[in-house]
């Protein structure tokens, strides 16, 4: 069945989650899950911050608690910026200013020296791109939005003074939505023999019809890590988080129209009178029952397993540094089933690739109770070219973070982090490039993109 404009729009669309997963740190997920940890570049499998974060980072690290008890709560505020600049015309479309939260919290209770427990609550999927609807990229996608709540629930032992392992369930609650227009003259008219819209003379860029698409779904994974303290200055971490199948059977279509002012002319090609608006006639399509009402859709996403390795050295007493990789396996995305209540089914090719990234940390104890981190990351794109839209336009990374810890009495913990995102600028599209079907990119702008990230994290250890 020939693809259809509403069908390729969600398709997409949920191309585009798989960024969002926190393990891959693409796209707009986020690493971010404590200030303490963000501001020394994300590293922490080998040494965990001492808040309850290892439930994400390394469940081995739960293991050093030894038997007391941890319970914080924190957020990272996102500040995105970005633009996609046409190469022909200069047009120039700007992402719309938000600051946009993402909460944490976590609780971890030794209940011997050996043995702990935890449960971790983040918000993962708590970004969005939002683009003005009168950007150029609005027929792709205007509104992208991820929403979602990992719960982790995780247990930790000590096998003895140098080993530790951890495990745990991963819950995965999620809702996403998406936002875009429909081009009147990229789409067939009814009964005209393949014939389009702009065939008969509308122009190019004209609004008809405004999709949101929105669906929830649970997943389930588990994670799974181990820690060695080698020596008494070097520790060495691993951590393996699963593959996880989401099946999201209450998509929605809700499509409105949009007025386009148009008034037929004498003999045009519909045979209706003329100074007969143009709206009357398509409002057919968006009656109940249409092509273009409301439907439910269904698919299923695969979120790809990563693997973390990393160490941490401490160089002298109260000065660290920590190193972390990362892999991430994108290439289990490579064709998207898609099954519309009206238009069918559709199949989204994908060809995702593996990426890896880098993650290197430092700190500094100043005194008793106060720590200075920095870091350093960078990680490549799993983005094919066709995928560089607005709906997510990725590219490599490089992120830069600094911070601070400081306890104001023996049991609170008060952490801040500031990271800076700088993306590479990367060729991509703002249209099909005329095509129903884009089986070949067609790049006709760049997209530039960096974002400012603001931790903030507090912890009571008893």
């Amino acid at each position: 069945m020939r693809r259809s404009p509403v069908a390729l729009s969600f398709g997409l669309f949920l191309v585009s989650l798989p960024f969002a997963h926190p393990a891959a740190a693409q796209g707009y997920g986020l690493y971010e899950h404590n200030a303490c940890t963000m501001a020394r570049g994300g590293t922490g499998v080998a040494d965990p911050c001492a808040d309850g974060s290892a439930i994400f980072f390394n469940p081995a690290g739960l293991s050093l608690a030894r038997g007391r008890s941890v319970v914080s709560v924190g957020g990272t505020f996102v500040a995105p910026r970005g633009d996609f600049t046409d190469s022909s015309t200069g047009q120039v479309s700007r992402l719309l200013n938000r600051v946009i939260p993402s909460p944490s919290g976590y609780y971890a209770r030794g209940i011997t020296e050996r043995a702990t427990v935890g449960l971790g609550v983040f918000a993962p999927y708590g970004l969005e791109t939002d683009w003005p609807d009168t950007s150029e990229g609005r027929f792709l996608g205007y509104k992208s939005m991820v929403r979602g709540l990992y719960v982790q629930p995780t247990v930790a032992y000590r096998l003895g003074e140098r080993w530790s392992v951890g495990a745990g369930i991963d819950v995965n609650f999620v809702s996403v939505e998406l936002r875009r227009r429909l081009d009147l003259a990229a789409q067939p008219v009814p009964g005209g023999g393949g014939a389009t819209f702009g065939d008969l003379g509308i122009p190019s860029g004209t609004d008809f019809a405004d999709v949101a698409l929105k669906g929830s779904a649970r997943g389930w994974g588990y994670h799974v890590g181990i820690r060695f303290q080698a020596t008494d200055r070097l520790a060495l971490g691993a951590r393996f988080l699963s593959r996880q199948r989401v099946d999201i059977g209450n998509g929605r279509a809700t499509i409105a129209q949009v007025p386009t002012g148009i008034v037929l002319p004498q003999n045009n090609p519909f045979g209706a009178p003329a100074g007969t608006p143009l709206d009357a006639i398509l409002a057919q399509q968006f009656a109940e029952g249409a092509p273009l009402s409301d439907q439910t859709v269904t698919t299923v996403l695969n979120f790809p397993e990563q693997a973390v390795v990393g160490f941490s050295y401490e160089v002298s007493p109260g000065v660290k540094v920590l190193g972390d990789a990362n892999y991430t396996d994108w290439r289990v995305f490579q064709s998207l089933p898609i099954d519309f209540q009206r238009l069918g089914t559709v199949t989204v090719a994908e060809d995702y690739r593996a990426t890896y990234g880098g993650r290197f940390g430092g700190e500094v104890r100043l005194r008793p109770g106060t720590t200075l981190r920095a870091g350093f990351d960078f990680h490549g794109a799993a983005a094919p070219a066709q995928s560089v839209t607005p709906v997510l336009p990725g590219g490599a990374r490089r992120e830069f973070s600094a911070g601070v810890g400081t306890r104001p009495t023996s049991h609170i913990t008060v952490d801040l982090a500031y990271e800076y995102v700088d993306q590479s600028n990367r060729l991509g599209r703002s249209t099909n490039g005329g095509m129903a079907t884009p089986t070949v990119a067609v790049d006709n702008g760049v997209y530039a993109f960096h974002a400012h990230l603001f931790g903030v994290s507090l912890s009571y250890a008893f």
